[in-house]
C-alpha cells in the first residue's frame, strides 16, 4: 500500500469539476477518481470503484490491490456493501470488519486480508449502468460523520463526471458510425453513378474492317 499525501476535499472536487472529457478516456477518468477519493476521504487507505452492468459488476479502476481482491471476492460471493450499494446507489459502512454479522464470510476474508472498516457509496452512472465508490481502511471505525459527509458528496461529484463521460463516449463512437455510415454511401453512390452511365451510354467498339 502506497502512502499519497492528504488532500483538501474542496480542491478535490474542483479537479474533478474542471476534467475535459474531450482530453481524457473513461478509463482515465475512474482512475483519477479512485486516486483523487483516496487522498481527499478521512481515513482512506485503498480505494476502487465497482461498475455493475445489468448483472456483471466489474472494478473499473482501483489504487491498491486490497481494494481489487476485496471486490472480487464480493462478486465471487455474490453478495457485499460494494455490491449492495453499487445495486441501491446509497451508502453502506461497515464499522468493523471483526463483528460485522450482514456479510460474515467477506467481513472475515476483509480482516484477515488487513481491512478492518470499509464504506461504499453509490453511483448512479447511467440508466442501465450503476456502480460504487468502495473505500478500504487498515483501521476499525474508521469513518467518522465528516468522512462519510466527504465521501457521499465526492461520489456525487463522480457519478457527474461519470454520466458525463458515459454520454461523451456514446456521442462520439455515435458520430464515428455515421461519418462511416456517409464514406460508405459516398462509395455506393459513385458505383451506382459507374455502373448508371455505363448502361445509358456503353463504351464504343471499333467497328469492323
Amino acid at each position: 500500500m502506497t502512502h499519497v499525501e492528504p488532500m483538501d476535499p474542496h480542491e478535490a472536487f474542483a479537479e474533478l469539476g474542471r476534467i475535459r472529457l474531450a482530453d481524457v478516456d473513461l478509463d482515465a477518468l475512474l482512475d483519477k477518481i479512485a486516486r483523487l477519493a483516496k487522498r481527499a476521504i478521512p481515513g482512506a487507505s485503498e480505494v476502487s470503484v465497482t461498475l455493475l452492468h445489468g448483472n456483471k459488476p466489474q472494478t473499473a479502476a482501483f489504487t491498491g490491490e486490497l481494494a481489487r481482491a476485496l471486490d472480487e471476492k464480493q462478486y465471487e460471493r455474490g453478495y457485499g456493501p460494494c455490491l449492495q450499494a453499487a445495486e441501491s446507489t446509497s451508502s453502506l459502512m461497515v464499522p468493523d470488519t471483526g463483528s460485522e454479522e450482514r456479510w460474515p464470510g467477506w467481513a472475515k476474508t476483509a480482516a484477515q486480508a488487513g481491512a478492518h472498516s470499509s464504506l461504499s457509496v453509490g453511483l448512479p452512472v447511467h440508466e442501465h449502468v450503476t456502480g460504487a465508490l468502495n473505500i478500504y481502511a487498515t483501521t476499525p471505525n474508521a469513518f467518522d460523520d465528516d468522512a462519510i459527509a466527504i465521501a457521499q458528496t465526492f461520489a456525487g461529484f463522480a457519478a457527474v463526471g461519470l454520466a458525463n463521460a458515459h454520454l461523451y463516449e456514446t456521442q462520439s463512437t455515435l458520430a464515428g458510425h455515421m461519418q462511416k455510415a456517409m464514406e460508405n454511401r459516398a462509395v455506393i453512390e459513385q458505383a451506382k453513378g459507374i455502373i448508371w452511365a455505363s448502361v445509358v451510354a456503353p463504351p464504343s467498339r471499333p467497328s469492323p474492317s
